[in-house]
């Protein structure tokens, strides 16, 4: 099976926050890779990985870093595919500043596409949007998906309802 999206982190004390990308993407059944690249601790691997991504088959990266969060943009850098950052509040971090300044802030012509901190799950939901651009499978997936969330609030909403105080008039 050839790996649509690729989830990279900057090293594995991030999967706990980027695992959240990959159960969504396993779930809407989309092929993923996941590897661990370093823009500063491997930075020749990070070449090779941004060049090659698009023949071996993957359409969308996401990119989570912590800290001085520099993965994302320099994959961006090197390939047409589009790149997802997800900043992480990692050990090291200024309350997770530093990694969303430093993934959302991209020079013109190297965009990132980022979402909120620590929110991986929002950028598996993006990569299969983008993907579901052209694949009317996934496309259909993700309208499940919106209309489970839309069903789950008004589920919320009755529950809510049945909830009785003095005062409450709703």
């Amino acid at each position: 099976m050839t790996p649509k999206v690729s989830i990279i982190m900057g090293s594995t004390s991030d999967m706990p926050i980027m695992q959240e990308a990959a159960k969504f993407l396993n779930e809407m059944e989309i092929p993923f890779e996941i590897n661990a690249l370093s823009a500063h601790r491997t930075p020749e691997k990070v070449i090779d990985f941004s060049k090659t991504a698009h023949s071996r088959g993957v359409r969308v990266i996401i990119a989570g870093a912590g800290g001085a969060a520099h993965l994302p943009g320099v994959i961006a850098a090197m390939t047409g595919l589009p790149v997802i950052g997800v900043p992480i509040k990692s050990s090291n971090s200024i309350d997770g500043w530093d990694s969303m300044l430093s993934i959302l802030q991209m020079p013109a012509g190297i965009p990132v596409a980022t979402v909120a901190l620590d929110g991986a799950k929002n950028a598996g939901i993006l990569a299969a949007q983008i993907l579901g651009v052209a694949d009317e499978t996934i496309y259909n997936k993700i309208i499940a998906f919106k209309e489970d969330l839309k069903n789950k609030i008004i589920s919320a909403n009755n529950d809510l309802a049945a909830i009785k105080f003095p005062f409450k008039v709703n």
